[in-house]
């Protein structure tokens, strides 16, 4: 089975949304392909904010971490590393346009908006059924030593 970029690069990385390490976070898995990184996700019933529908924490969560390991990905191509940098999360904003269903795949989809120097802006959209439920775009910032999460992959 092809290793996501978390596993590749972040295999003891505890983070609850894209962490392979915490056995009780939503590990979702990301992969380049085409210029953008993209996703497949499935949902429990635990995750619903009413029968059927994923609670909008979620899918902020979701979008998040894959926007960062968007915008790590990128920036470790542009400077020709191969590993990426720690990154973290500047800001972003997300928009909620449909109730996302939970009885099928939850794809995720993020591409590179502007890179500069150590940071990145990334837009997102998650889907369910063929349609897109929720945007995000956000600015991801690699982070240097003696920041807390530096060392965190």
């Amino acid at each position: 089975m092809e290793q996501s970029l978390q596993e590749k690069y972040a295999p003891k990385n505890s983070c609850w949304g894209c962490g392979p390490a915490n056995s009780e976070g939503l590990r979702i898995r990301s992969f380049p392909k085409n210029g953008e990184v993209v996703a497949e996700w499935k949902p429990q019933a635990k995750y619903e904010a009413f029968p059927g529908v994923l609670n909008g924490g979620i899918i902020g969560t979701l979008l998040d971490c894959h926007c960062n390991w968007t915008a790590a990905y990128h920036l470790m191509k542009n400077a020709d590393a191969d590993h990426p940098p720690c990154t973290v999360t500047a800001e972003y904003s997300i928009k909620l346009l449909r109730p996302t269903p939970t009885n099928g795949l939850i794809s995720l989809s993020a591409h590179v908006v502007d890179l500069s120097g150590d940071r990145a802006t990334i837009e997102g959209t998650l889907s369910a059924g063929g349609k897109v439920c929720a945007t995000c775009r956000g600015v991801f910032v690699a982070v240097t030593e003696g920041h807390p999460a530096f060392h965190r992959w």
